[in-house]
């Protein structure tokens, strides 16, 4: 897929709006019961950059990222300042935010994740953009060093141990994390409100499936 390792500049994204989004089947019985279905397993995001910008320069700023990704061709990162962290948004991760796996003792390679808990119910997301440097990992809530104890790719979100962990072992995660995306759009469309304001008033850009 092609994708370019960059993040949307943040500046321009804080102020923007958006958020997960799932299809849902809905068919209504005759007896006026429904049956509902999903074919999809993961939601999906959706943002709109535009809310965020504010000057020329932002203006200039997103028009010179939009053309180097030529429009919705390439991918990018973008930071969703409403989820970003596997911890509470007011809080700092630490290794035992997230549990990603149990150990088999020859497993040494493990997806990140998030869980989403409402009730007795929850989601499992997959991390895939993870921040470099922000990755941290403990094994039965033994903190772990990167580089020494495990390695992370940041393009992917695969923690990789130097052992595997062992039978039984609870791993576990904390990082910030980005948003794959792309432009929805193949124009942007601009305008000047003033000598030192523009607007740009809409700016699709939705989640990519990596």
């Amino acid at each position: 897929m092609s994708f370019h390792e960059i993040r949307f500049p943040a500046t321009l994204s804080f102020g923007s709006v958006g958020g997960p989004e799932r299809r849902t089947d809905v068919v209504t019985l005759a007896s006026g019961h429904e049956e509902r279905n999903t074919p999809w397993a993961h939601s999906r995001r959706r943002y709109d950059a535009g809310m965020g910008l504010r000057s020329l320069d932002d203006i200039a700023m997103l028009t010179a990222f939009f053309e180097a990704r030529r429009g919705q061709l390439f991918g990018f990162r973008w930071k969703d300042w409403a989820d970003y962290k596997s911890c509470v948004p007011s809080s700092t991760p630490s290794p035992d935010d997230q549990i990603i796996a149990i150990g088999d003792g020859a497993t040494s390679s493990f997806q990140l994740t998030k869980t989403y808990q409402s009730g007795a119910s929850s989601y499992e997301r997959p991390i895939k953009k993870p921040v470099a440097g922000t990755v941290r990992t403990a094994i039965q809530g033994l903190a772990q060093t990167e580089g020494t104890d495990f390695t992370v790719d940041p393009a992917s979100g695969v923690v990789t141990f130097t052992v595997p962990p062992q039978f039984g072992a609870e791993i576990s995660a904390g990082y910030e994390f980005d948003v794959p995306v792309r432009f929805d759009a193949d124009r942007i469309l601009t305008s000047v409100a003033s000598f030192q304001a523009g607007e740009v008033p809409d700016v699709p850009v939705v989640e990519v499936r990596i």
